[in-house]
């Protein structure tokens, strides 16, 4: 397959082409960012350097072949029913797999796509309506009110809260949460959240995977991914998951986050969906030394010290077992993040500890 064809339906912010040379020239008047990027794609190389967001270690650079790319944007546009002249917007930095992806499939599958400078708030000057998208979790809380707009969602970049779940389930969009990373070249499975027809099941916590995806565990419990249309290499990962088929898996946590307090293992994933309903501020559960237990668990709660939230959370006995109560509750005014707009939990935790 080659990389510096474009579809003949292509499409950039309603402009068509006719040749590579005019989609790099017309994208200067959007960003440095999307030129870069289609320099490096029409380019004579064989892959792409890409950043990896750094959410669960250091940011660091890997190359993907363009063809693996190809095969995760046919794949998307199959699974998602997403044909030639599917109006789509990206919203995602363009510097990130993500937002890459949303350009790749879109030429190579011929969409119209429109490109927005990311922020926050994606849709709130928006009137056009949208066959496809793919956001982020706070970008989609804060366009509830206007997802209509969007027929398709796909959710990635961190995880969906039952908070938003909820308001998912009062708008038209077909909502999908998404797993994957950078390596896989984003998602190798999906999870619906929303319209759920009468004969289906809404199993919230279930992934499905893509064809041509194999699934396994290691000796640790973590997922093993062997995806070979879009990874040379079968990839590790640290995430503990339940496989409940051959196509489908529950994912419990990241095994860097797993705390041992007094021998007792403690997912601080699955404590949070048990609090998620009590604090309406961002927060996460971590655990620190402790002489006694080795680890124990602690709240750390973005925003100012507020007492009646502390002693509402101590005091949740029929939520959480004695072993996920929070031995101390921290507040921070600002959580750590990465450019993509994740909560980097180690680097907030060093800095809660040091200022404490």
């Amino acid at each position: 397959m080659k990389t510096n064809n474009i579809h003949t339906n292509f499409q950039l912010n309603g402009i068509s082409f006719s040749s590579t040379e005019e989609v790099i020239l017309f994208s200067a008047s959007i960003s440095k960012e999307l030129v870069n990027f289609l320099n490096e794609w029409f380019s004579k190389d064989d892959f792409i350097i890409v950043n990896t967001s750094g959410s669960t270690g250091k940011p660091k650079q890997i190359e993907l072949k363009k063809e693996f790319m190809l095969n995760s944007a046919l794949a998307t546009g199959k699974y998602f029913d997403l044909p030639n002249k599917t109006t789509a917007l990206c919203c995602l930095p363009i510097d990130f797999i993500a937002g890459k992806m949303m350009l790749v499939r879109a030429l190579t599958l011929g969409w119209h796509l429109d490109v927005l400078v990311p922020n926050s708030n994606p849709l709130e000057f928006i009137e056009k309506e949208y066959n496809f998208s793919a956001m982020v979790p706070l970008q989609v809380d804060n366009s509830i009110d206007r997802l209509h707009l969007i027929q398709k969602l796909i959710i990635g970049g961190g995880e969906v809260s039952s908070k938003l779940q909820e308001k998912l389930q009062e708008v038209s969009t077909l909502a999908f949460a998404t797993y994957g990373m950078t390596e896989t070249i984003t998602h190798i499975a999906v999870q619906k959240l929303n319209n759920f027809s009468l004969t289906e099941v809404p199993v919230a916590s279930k992934y499905k995977i893509l064809p041509n995806v194999q699934i396994s565990l290691d000796h640790r419990n973590c997922l093993v991914i062997n995806a070979p249309k879009v990874s040379s290499e079968v990839i590790v990962t640290n995430d503990v998951v339940e496989i409940t088929s051959k196509t489908e898996f529950i994912w419990k946590g990241r095994l860097d986050n797993v705390i041992n307090s007094g021998g007792i293992k403690l997912h601080p994933e699955e404590i949070e969906k048990k609090l998620v309903s009590f604090i309406q501020s961002r927060f996460f559960v971590a655990g620190i030394p402790d002489e006694k237990l080795g680890e124990k668990l602690i709240l750390i709660i973005e925003g100012e010290n507020n007492l009646v939230i502390s002693n509402e959370v101590r005091n949740l006995k029929k939520v959480l077992s004695k072993f996920e109560t929070p031995k101390e509750i921290f507040f921070i005014s600002k959580f750590m993040e990465t450019t993509t707009g994740k909560i980097q939990r180690n680097c907030t935790l060093k800095k809660v500890l040091t200022t404490s």
